[in-house]
């Protein structure tokens, strides 16, 4: 096999590209949208790292081109009575001609061409300042030869002049402009929706116990907070009193109001449900969640692009082109067609204008824009685009076990019943009435495997064995395989060495001196880790695991799950060594954890993705962190890479492909067929391109999975046949082994 040679991930780049979203003045801090409880230096700073510095700039050039388009098209009405040709045409020259009707003419012209005009040509100044000729280059050119060749012809050049032709030109390419604007505009408008979370004050709950309404920027850390049903949540914080449903829908994309109670975790701008709720502050203004997640949102719209590369060097390309096709067309027609100038320079002027490669440079920007703000909406955070589009080629997925494909906690997987005398329900009832007394981790798990408890007498804890207590008059145990053999109390039954063969903590329950049953504890798998799994094998791509348990736990839940391969009993120092083997066969691979201590591996992977962050985003070493702990999320990310990729793709082929057709058509090649583009058709068409650019990126959609229909707990396998191949000899004291949390 070919040597795979992996160079470790690379922080994203934050320096904006000319050609970004961010030039038309795509911004996410918008004034209106700026969270207030922020602190007014922080956002300031931000703001001061975007392309344009002041947070409305592209709703302000959206504003200008629409006041200009209004005021040059006005004007333009009188040009198209006073144009000559118009005049001829319609054949009112006689009613409508007056003596020095032509200086009219020309100073309403020159008024629509200074007017109208100076977004192009101050955009042609910076583009040659920048040695970056582009739109503006071609467009001021396009422009400036027809008002200046018109303006000689005023003045005693022979000719014909084309001042309609110029002012329906700059009013066309002002509304298309005005058009476009609006589509980018949208393109902001979930992370608008995201920044507009924040309440404008919060109920602080002062020292003498009274209740103070305050700006959200005089909250600190440590503060405490009154949020009554139905508000906005002012601040990252913990709940210190009450107990509510909180909806978190637009910060971590799920769905459903989650149950909060003491102690539990809240976010800013997550929305209160039916219950009043006290929370201690822990994180404003630029530690808060929100606030982090604009700030990665950011990062990965200005990181930039391969593909955004290579559109670059296009449209440079294309302006060089449209200049040197301009000047071929202009020759071609005077020196070898024998047309007059005017004409020549009406070809000229259209060739210019249709080939602007407007469309071309926003195929991508707009794409990485709607796909980075559509990924944050659904709780999955792009921290680094190059390794993000190149999860398209993806053909290998390394998962961490614990906490990422299962709920990294105990629970009851299997009940067996040992005895003619006793049911399935009574058993998990008087094993979870004594257990319940007990805070070991497998004696949570065994309370939690029933919701009905009985009071419990004389309970007592037998160190590293297990727990007793008497339930309804009965001496209930519940012990592990090594009180059995050292209290030489045998049982048979053919089920329990198969759970132990996978690794499961079997316990026994013991009632009155006998053994009445058995149950199997591990690490519950996740709902939705199996579905995960099907999904990723439908996108071809090979499904693997690491963990740090025995071989016969992993593959327990490899088989559970459906895994192509797994990895046990890897130490957490040692999974980025087996990262780069997966890559070492010729594989592109990504890695799954919870970013903890799985951070060299994420690193190591060509796709680190931090799974189950929480309020927590600052994962330095992933490329895109997910907010829940869904392994389901796993697949959106990899299908929103492949769906953004093919939007690029749809773009750059209709941008290119529009002016491989365009160009020799304004040109004039169907000339002597009577097909013939005028400037102002040219200056619709190369608009029309445009916007249609803009409305395929903004067409971009995050499909969901279905949802796993899953119980929380497996299926039990109380009637599992043995496997003699399986045999193993029981844990002794299996009551004492560690909580399975943290083994990785």
């Amino acid at each position: 096999m070919k040597e795979h040679e992996h160079a470790p991930a690379k922080k994203p780049e934050t320096k904006p590209a000319h050609d970004e979203v961010a030039k038309k003045a795509y911004d996410i801090y918008v004034k209106e949208g700026r969270p207030q409880g922020h602190e007014v230096q922080n956002w300031l700073e931000a703001e001061s790292k975007m392309p344009h510095a002041g947070a409305d700039h592209h709703a302000h050039m959206a504003a200008d081109f629409r006041k200009r388009f209004w005021i040059s098209l006005i004007v333009t009405l009188p040009i198209l009575v006073l144009s000559p040709m118009l005049q001829t045409l319609t054949g009112l020259r006689e009613a409508i001609h007056f003596p020095g009707d032509t200086y009219v003419l020309f100073g309403l012209s020159s008024a629509v061409f200074w007017y109208g005009g100076w977004p192009f040509l101050k955009g042609f100044f910076g583009e040659v300042k920048s040695r970056r000729p582009g739109m503006m280059t071609l467009i001021s050119v396009a422009i400036a030869t027809a008002y200046l060749y018109s303006s000689a012809v005023v003045f005693g050049l022979t000719g014909k002049m084309f001042f309609w032709e110029l002012a329906s030109l700059i009013d066309i390419m002002l509304l298309g402009h005005w058009i476009e604007m609006k589509s980018v505009m949208g393109a902001s408008r979930a992370l608008e929706e995201l920044a507009k979370l924040m309440p404008s004050d919060a109920h602080k709950l002062m020292p003498d116990g009274s209740v103070k309404d305050v700006p959200l920027g005089e909250l600190a850390v440590n503060d405490k907070v009154l949020i009554k049903p139905g508000e906005k949540v002012p601040a990252d914080g913990v709940i210190v009193a009450g107990e509510s449903s909180v909806n978190e829908a637009m910060l971590t994309g799920e769905s459903s109001p989650v149950t909060k109670k003491n102690g539990g975790k809240v976010i800013g701008g997550s929305i209160n449900g039916e219950g009043s709720l006290t929370i201690e502050v822990k994180g404003t203004g630029k530690d808060s969640f929100l606030s982090q997640v604009i700030d990665l949102v950011k990062q990965a719209q200005e990181s930039k692009s391969k593909t955004q590369d290579l559109a670059d060097k296009a449209a440079l390309a294309l302006t060089i082109v449209a200049l040197g096709s301009g000047v071929i067309t202009l020759i071609v027609w005077l020196v070898f067609m024998g047309k007059n100038f005017a004409f020549a320079i009406e070809r000229t002027v259209t060739v210019m204008v249709i080939a602007c490669p407007h469309a071309l440079g926003l195929a991508v920007p707009l794409v990485v824009a709607v796909s980075t703000a559509l990924a944050a909406k659904n709780g999955l955070l792009i921290r680094n685009r190059v390794s993000f589009e190149g999860a398209r080629k993806l053909q290998a997925i390394i998962f961490d076990k614990t906490g990422t494909l299962t709920e990294g906690r105990f629970g009851v997987t299997d009940t067996l019943v040992l005895a003619q005398d006793i049911d399935e329900e009574t058993l998990r009832k008087y094993a979870a009435s004594v257990d319940a007394n007990s805070e070991h981790p497998i004696a949570k798990a065994i309370a939690a495997a029933s919701e009905q408890k009985l009071p419990v007498e004389n309970f007592k804890s037998i160190p590293g064995k297990g727990a007793e207590g008497r339930v309804e008059g009965k001496e209930v145990k519940v012990v592990s395989p090594g009180f059995l053999r050292e209290q030489n109390i045998g049982f048979t039954d053919q089920r329990v060495e198969p759970l132990q063969a996978q690794g499961k903590t079997v316990v026994f329950v013991i009632v009155d001196g006998k053994v009445k049953g058995a149950m199997a504890l591990a690490d519950i798998v996740r709902p939705e880790a199996k579905q995960a799994i099907a999904a990723l094998k439908a996108l071809n791509i090979r499904c693997m695991m690491l963990t740090g348990d025995n071989k016969a736990t992993a593959k327990w839940v490899s088989d559970q799950i459906g895994l192509d391969e797994y990895f046990a009993e890897v130490l957490p120092q040692d999974k980025a060594a087996k990262v780069k083997e997966v890559q070492s066969r010729g594989v592109l691979v990504a890695m799954t954890g919870d970013g903890v201590n799985d951070a060299p591996a994420l690193a190591q992977a060509d796709l680190g993705i931090a799974i189950g962050a929480g309020s927590d985003v600052a994962v330095e070493t992933a490329d895109v962190i997910l907010v829940r702990s869904n392994p389901l999320d796993v697949v959106a990310i990899l299908k929103l890479s492949r769906a953004t990729y093919r939007k690029m793709v749809q773009n750059l082929l209709w941008a290119t492909g529009y002016n491989v057709v365009a160009i020799p058509l304004a040109a004039g090649v169907l000339y002597s067929w009577g097909v013939l583009l005028t400037p102002a058709l040219g200056a619709v068409l190369m608009s029309a391109s445009t916007v249609i650019v803009a409305v395929n990126a903004r067409l971009l959609r995050l499909k969901a999975e279905p949802k796993s229909e899953a119980k929380t707990e497996p299926k039990p396998e109380s009637k599992a046949e043995p496997k003699p191949e399986a045999k193993a000899e029981p844990k002794p004291e299996a009551k004492a082994e560690p909580e399975p949390v943290a083994q990785k």
